[in-house]
């Protein structure tokens, strides 16, 4: 089975929120969807940072891969 995309466990957290926002909501219930809607914010958190880390790599001359740190005073 395929992993779902960022945008599809943004979309199912913001139904979440939405859900246990409209306050009638069993507590069961709502404990359920709280430790499913932890879980999507976990994924995806990870996903940005790993996006993050990506992006902030540069190439040397040498085809080495470095952190990115920006110019001080700038």
């Amino acid at each position: 089975m395929e992993e779902p995309t960022f945008e599809e466990n943004l979309a199912q957290l913001e139904e979440i929120v939405k859900h246990l926002e409209s306050g009638n909501v069993p507590l069961e219930e709502a404990l359920e969807q709280f430790t499913v809607g932890v879980g999507l914010s976990n994924k995806l958190q990870k996903t940005l940072r790993n996006a993050e880390n990506s992006l902030t790599k540069i190439i040397d001359d040498n085809n080495q891969e470095l952190p990115f740190k920006p110019e001080e005073g700038k």
